[in-house]
């Protein structure tokens, strides 16, 4: 073997190949046929391996394992066809890797490069020096903990695990699976676990659809995200005539907070709320597993006796192998809907920021007396058409995922719409593609983002919106969760009252199988913001002809009169009547009165974005 520098070169006999010059460097294995004298040969070889690789990079490759002795057969070149020749049994290593079609958004597809070598030290050695280059790519997960879901869309989670399997095992990577028995069974786990037991793992993983997702991110965040609650609907203390938007100023009197109405001159109102709100859940106590220092493969949890884990930090991880109904989260984050795909994303240590949504939930009823109740969700929440749907399908779940259809179909026919107040926080104009930031003009009406925006930048890998965003002025800091916005003196709101046929926030774009632009086809995946969505009441042919908007790509089902857009990084949301539900990213919550804020990059995700 030829040593040069960090360059290493040996012959190896590549199984249904022959004989090649194999080299190993940084940047992954190369191989060419060995040059026998032959000039005929070498143009043949050269046409063989022009319809296949002859080079696989590291970032392609996920795994190296040794496999012992067994047969590794040759080829030759007979009638304008390769044929498999003469078998030799020897020592042999597998290269697993993948390949990522030239056409876009399509599935990774598994490779594998049998190696094999008279001598075993030399196998040995090989897999050794490859698996110490991939050990230099940082990131990959070492030990995870996965959840499956055996139920989720047509009772294919099992069958999708035991598909993808074989690539954590192969890529060692150390799995402890859990199959969750009940609804809240993944919550109840995760939220039980110390800090101590969480830092053992370097993610989660959901075998599911977005439902087992929002319990994993629930129970996860439920008692280690701190941070304020956003404004509830009683503090703004508005009274409103009609449907008008309406402006308002934030000024501090004291603990409270007040708003008034500079449009009318209204005099200010304080509220016995306070900006301190205490933390709805205590950390999760211990269950015995006592750690004095425990150390992750990408750092420390905490140099104390007790680890504590917040969020957000820079090693823990997220994921989903998708086997759900839609799956709305892995196709906008990854553009595809495909096990394998995610399964590689993930033992590659593929890792990007999410936008997480903060729900409090206020009120249950007009009339009930609650303490604030906190949620979170990652793609969607909405109320009225999206919450009845949700609610509905619980009655047909033995139907299987067309039971969104059946109901979906019956709440349309319903038509049903709901008196509701929301207020948003107005932002700056903030253009991605130029980064000017327009803090002139009529704020009232640059709240509402027109529905034929020519300037619509699509959320993609390596996302400049995103990147953009974090050192933009509304966010000043890379760490920074809210908008600093949203408890400032200078805050303005903006005001909607009327009735309503839905209430939607879209955290991402929420693509899917059925809506393939997604409910906003340029919603961002980290740039500190969601996008509000109005649809007032309206004939039901009109709101057929919005939703029909929603099934083809290249359409606006944004753009009609009696539908507002407003991107906005925090809401709320008041009712009289608790007539409808909420829609977390499938689970129901039931509330009359909520806020709703963005947490940006709050979380770690496998994936690396989508490439549309």
């Amino acid at each position: 073997m030829d040593r040069s520098g960090k360059v290493l070169r040996s012959t190896l006999f590549l199984d249904q190949v022959g004989e090649v010059v194999v080299t190993l460097d940084p940047d992954g294995l190369s191989w060419k046929p060995l040059d026998r004298g032959s000039v005929a040969s070498s143009c043949l070889c050269m046409k063989r391996h022009s319809k296949i690789e002859t080079e696989v990079n590291f970032s392609n490759v996920y795994a190296v394992e040794f496999i012992d002795r067994g047969l590794i057969h040759d080829s030759h070149w007979n009638c304008g066809r390769f044929l498999l020749g003469s078998t030799s049994e020897m020592y042999r290593f597998v290269v697993h890797g993948f390949h990522k079609p030239k056409t876009c958004c399509s599935p990774w597809v598994l490779s594998e490069y049998t190696f094999g070598h008279e001598d075993l030290q030399k196998c040995q050695m090989w897999v050794e020096d490859i698996n110490a280059y991939m050990k230099d790519g940082a990131g990959r997960p070492k030990s995870l903990l996965v959840f499956v879901h055996p139920l989720c869309g047509k009772g294919k989670g099992n069958k999708t695990w035991e598909m993808v399997a074989p690539i954590f095992s192969r890529a060692k990577v150390q799995t402890e699976v859990k199959v969750t028995k009940r609804a809240g069974h993944a919550f109840d786990i995760i939220s039980s676990l110390s800090d101590g037991e969480l830092c053992s793992f370097d993610g989660i993983v959901a075998v599911g659809g977005d439902g087992l997702f929002n319990e994993v991110l629930n129970g996860l965040l439920s008692s280690r995200h701190k941070g304020p609650y956003p404004p509830a609907p009683t503090e703004f203390g508005y009274s409103v005539n009609d449907e008008k938007n309406q402006m308002f100023g934030n000024n501090s009197n004291n603990n409270g907070r007040a708003y008034c109405n500079d449009e009318n001159g209204l005099s200010p109102e304080t509220s016995s709320q306070s900006d301190d709100h205490e933390p709805l859940l205590s950390n999760s106590e211990s269950n015995g597993v006592g750690i004095p220092k425990f150390t992750n493969k990408c750092g420390p949890c905490n140099t104390d006796q007790n680890p504590v884990i917040s969020f957000p930090n820079d090693w823990f991880r997220l994921g989903i192998i998708p086997a759900g109904s839609t799956d709305a989260i892995v196709i906008s984050t990854t553009g595809m809907r495909d096990p394998v795909t995610s399964a590689l994303h993930i033992v590659l240590g593929k890792s990007m920021s999410l936008d997480i949504a903060q729900v409090v939930r206020w009120k249950t009823s007009p009339s009930s007396m609650d303490l604030p109740y906190v949620r979170y969700a990652a793609s969607f929440a909405g109320y009225g058409f999206y919450g009845d749907v949700i609610k509905e399908s619980e009655k047909y779940r033995w139907m299987g995922p067309v039971r969104y259809d059946f109901a979906g179909t019956k709440v349309f026919l319903e038509h049903r719409s709901y008196e509701a107040e929301i207020a948003f926080l107005e932002t700056e104009n903030f253009d991605p593609l130029t980064g000017i930031t327009d803090t002139g003009g009529n704020k009232t009406q640059s709240s509402r983002l027109s529905g034929q925006n020519s300037n619509k930048v699509i959320c993609r890998m390596n996302c400049t919106v995103c990147n953009q965003t974090k050192n933009s002025a509304q966010f000043p800091s890379n760490r920074a969760i809210t908008s600093p916005n949203i408890h400032s003196e200078n805050s303005r709101w903006l005001q909607s009252k009327g009735r309503f046929i839905s209430v939607g926030a879209a955290i991402i774009s929420c693509r899917n199988e059925r809506a393939p632009d997604g409910l906003v086809a340029d919603a961002h995946l980290a740039d500190g913001f969601l996008h509000l969505i109005l649809v007032k009441d309206c004939p039901r042919p009109y709101y057929l002809w919005h939703l029909m908007q929603l099934t083809r790509s290249g359409l606006n089902p944004l753009n009609f009169d009696f539908v507002e857009h407003h991107k906005t990084p925090a809401f709320t949301f008041a009712s009289s009547h608790d007539g409808s539900v909420w829609n977390l990213d499938g689970e129901i919550l039931q509330a009359c009165q909520v806020s709703v804020q963005v947490c940006r990059g709050l979380i770690n995700f496998f994936a690396s974005g989508p490439e549309v």
